[in-house]
Parts: structure tokens; C-alpha cells; sequence
């Protein structure tokens, strides 16, 4: 039988619109209730997008790169650190792309439709996506005019940094990692009382949509017929939470800090519990681009590399903190980063801290496999999900090695990561990190996604 392993071998925006919006944003909502969305910074002006310093020492600059300029967008979030870091200190002009922006989204919409306009019409080229964000715009699924902007997935930014937050009100009644039966009633109980448990997500039909979804199906919970989920943009998530209008949320870090340490809400799971070592979020560039810019890439992904090593070091994380909660990135006190930078969580509702730097954002080794690299195993969970809830037809598996082949690069990555000097037993050698298991027991063998589908309870096909 032939192994999943080996198949695969191989209108004008302004990008940073809400910019200053986001920073303030952030800076509120860590320290006070998040202002309202269209908010400015004090001058009333916007934040530029940062570019490339002057090259780092022992440079390697890529002979014949096509071009040194590239344009990509980001979240003020911790998956966004790698591309941060990789501009601060060096690492992508190291390889001679001197004049790469980093560019702050207002949020996922944003990001959608300046990538969907590219950065020769105002907006950007790629950068920072929830998955599977670049299959849906490639399928033109989620573009504004839904015309498909054929996308490549290049890396995986970062694992774990995701949880689901629970608001204070429910403390007490056993929702953790799992639920028992008493807690299980207890969430059926307030759909039939009329008052259904409500959770959210700032992006439907990915990443934190899905770890939600995945949290409650494990547990008994319909998520489409039990609760009511909803999109809720980043900036009022917190607050609606206070207010009571809102049960739970798929927040990442430096959310739960707050939430905890104000007493608005307990931390119910982390996803580094929930399935240790899990694909978050990813680089991905529109095809275009990388067509036309091959060696850039390459020279852009080392760069990548080797920032994604050096954020992976507990002796780097403080100088990390301290660029990324900067005033022209996340705009947020270092304190608040901290903690989960040293995989530091106090949890709440009597739940035991976790005190384990493996549990908190990592870059480049998780214990499993190598972060960065982005396995087609891991594109074809999200898939495979994506059509357990409804939102890909099914026919979608019968055609996943046309569609990862064509969106998933890890060949790209594997030329950057000997450009960067990885070793070779660092460099994966199958596109499938083989058996993944998640906290209820269930597992996912990528070379039969239809038995995944089949074994699970609760799904809409």
C-alpha cells in the first residue's frame, strides 16, 4: 500500500490599516477594557511596517536573488515572533533580503484581503495564517471576490500557544481538559434552560474554530447543536466575556494571563494539552511570488530558519519579550509575555499551574518533530477536519494529493534549511510525521484519513 508519506515529495487597502488600532488594542485589553475597533494611537497616525536592519555577521548572501523586497503581514500574537525576530536581528537580510516589511494586520480579514490585492496594489505578498487559511484562498473560498490566489505554504511558525478560556461564572463545574458526566449536563443544561453555553473564535472555519470544536466533540458536546459558537472580532472577545455576554473563547497567548490574573475567567485546556506538539499557525506567500522570486524564498525561509532556532532558546526568550512587546510590534508590557514565554500558566478554578517551558510556544523543536517544517501530514488534518464540520465537501479527500501538492512547499523549505546549514538529521525526511494522538484517545494515521472520519461520534458528514 502506498504511504501517505510518499506521495508527497515535493479597490486598495492599506496593509497596515488598524495598525495603531491592533496596538492599542492589545495594550488595553491586557491592562484594561479593549477600546473600541477604528481606535488610533495618540498622534492619530499609523504604525509603518518594520524593515530589515543591515545584515548580521557571516552573512550568506543568495547569489542571483531576484529581488530583496517582500512585503508580509502579521497579528500582534506570539505565532508571529519568528517573523519578528527574523527583521530585528538580521536573519532574513543575512541572506540578502535587506528590505523585508513586516506588517502589522488589523486582523485575519485584513490580512485576507491584502493578500488577496498583493503588495504591488498596497497590500502584502504573504505572511502569518491560521490554517487552512492558504487552501481556502487558494480555492478562492474566502476571498472577497472569490476568485482562488493560488497561496504556498512555506513553514509552520510555531506550535502550542492556544487555549480555551472559560468565563468566571462557570467556575466550579468541572470544565476542564475533559469533562465528566455532571459537566457535560451541565453545558446541555443551559441550551434547554434557553440560555445555550456561547464560545468564540476570531476567524471561522479554522484553527481556533477547530480546536473548539475538537474540545467539545471530544467531550459529548454537538458544537453545532448544543452551544452556539460565534466569530467575534479580537478586540471585543475579553470584554464580551466580562459583560457575560460570552461563555468561553479559543484565545492564545498572553490572553489567559489576563484572564486569570482579573478573575474574568479560568483556562479550561491548553492546546498543548489537548494534542502536544500541534500545528498552529504558518508563513505561507502567494504563489506568484514564489514563482517569480525562487532563490528570495529560499534566502526568506533561511532567514526564517534560523530566527525560529534562535526564539526556541530559553536564554533568548527575554530578549525576545523585550522586541516583540515593543511599541512598533505588539505594544504591550513585557510582563505580560513572560509568563507563557516560560511556559508559565496559572489555569484557575482550582486546576494545579503549569510550570513546563515544553508547554508554552516553541519554534523549532517540540520533542515530536520539526516545528518549522511544514509536514503535508499536518495540511491533511486540517482538511480532513475542515470536512468533518461541513466546510470542505468530501470529495476533498479523494483529491489530496493534486491539492497538498500544489499548496504545501515543503520542497522549498528542505533547500532553504541546507541554505541556513540545519543538519541533516534535523531535516525531515517523510512529508508525514506519521500517528498523531490527541487527549480523548483518538488518532489521526494520515495515510487513512477516512477511518479518522469514520471513527469519530460526533461530525456533520
Amino acid at each position: 500500500m502506498t504511504k501517505f508519506s510518499d506521495q508527497f515529495s515535493r479597490r486598495k487597502f492599506i496593509v497596515t490599516a488598524g495598525a495603531s488600532a491592533v496596538s492599542s488594542i492589545l495594550l488595553k485589553g491586557c491592562l484594561g477594557n479593549p477600546p473600541e475597533p477604528g481606535a488610533t494611537d495618540a498622534a492619530g497616525g499609523e504604525i509603518p511596517a518594520g524593515t530589515s536592519p543591515v545584515a548580521v555577521p557571516n552573512e550568506k548572501r543568495v547569489e542571483g536573488i531576484e529581488s530583496t523586497k517582500i512585503t508580509l503581514g502579521y497579528i500582534p500574537i506570539v505565532e508571529a515572533a519568528p517573523l519578528i525576530i527574523a527583521q530585528e536581528k538580521g536573519f532574513f537580510a543575512k541572506y540578502g533580503m535587506t528590505d523585508v516589511k513586516v506588517a502589522k494586520q488589523a486582523n485575519w480579514g485584513s490580512a485576507r484581503d491584502n493578500v488577496e490585492i498583493g503588495s504591488a496594489g498596497g497590500g502584502i505578498d504573504g505572511g502569518q495564517w491560521q490554517m487552512p487559511m492558504p487552501y481556502l484562498i487558494s480555492k478562492g473560498l474566502i476571498t472577497k471576490n472569490k476568485a482562488g490566489i493560488p497561496m504556498y505554504v512555506l513553514a509552520q511558525l510555531n506550535t502550542q500557544g492556544n487555549g480555551i478560556a472559560i468565563a468566571s461564572k462557570h467556575e466550579g463545574k468541572g470544565l476542564g481538559l475533559k469533562l465528566d458526566k455532571a459537566a457535560q449536563d451541565y453545558i446541555l443544561g443551559l441550551k434547554k434552560a434557553g440560555t445555550p453555553f456561547k464560545a468564540a473564535y476570531t476567524f471561522p472555519k479554522v484553527n481556533q474554530d477547530l480546536w473548539l470544536r475538537y474540545w467539545l466533540a471530544a467531550n459529548n458536546i454537538n458544537p453545532d447543536a448544543d452551544v452556539e459558537l460565534l466569530t467575534v472580532p479580537a478586540a471585543q472577545t475579553v470584554a464580551n466575556m466580562k459583560t457575560g455576554s460570552m461563555d468561553g473563547f479559543s484565545t492564545g497567548d498572553p490572553w489567559p494571563l489576563r484572564i486569570v490574573k482579573e478573575k474574568i475567567g479560568f483556562m479550561s485546556a491548553l492546546t498543548a494539552e489537548m494534542w502536544k506538539g500541534h500545528p498552529e499557525e504558518y508563513l505561507a506567500i502567494r504563489g506568484d511570488w514564489v514563482d517569480k522570486h525562487p532563490k528570495a524564498t529560499e534566502a526568506l525561509l533561511a532567514g526564517l530558519i534560523e530566527a525560529q532556532q534562535w526564539c526556541d532558546k530559553p536564554e533568548h526568550r527575554a530578549e525576545l519579550v523585550a522586541i516583540v512587546s515593543g511599541k512598533g510590534f505588539f505594544d504591550v508590557p513585557s510582563e505580560v509575555l513572560t509568563p507563557s514565554y516560560e511556559g508559565k500558566y496559572v489555569m484557575g478554578d482550582s486546576k494545579p499551574d503549569i510550570n513546563d517551558f515544553k508547554m508554552g510556544p516553541l519554534y523549532w523543536n517540540d520533542g515530536v518533530g520539526n516545528v518549522s517544517y511544514p509536514y503535508a501530514s499536518h495540511d491533511l488534518w486540517f482538511l480532513t477536519e475542515s470536512i468533518r464540520w461541513g466546510f470542505l465537501p468530501t470529495k476533498t479527500l479523494a483529491d489530496k494529493k493534486t491539492l497538498i501538492g500544489k499548496v504545501n512547499r515543503a520542497d522549498i523549505w528542505k533547500k532553504a534549511a541546507k541554505l541556513a546549514g540545519v543538519a541533516d538529521a534535523d531535516i525531515p525526511k517523510s512529508t508525514s510525521r506519521g500517528i498523531e494522538k490527541f487527549f480523548d484517545g483518538t488518532e489521526f494515521n494520515p495515510d487513512k484519513p477516512e477511518a479518522y472520519l469514520k471513527s469519530l461520534a460526533i461530525k456533520k458528514v
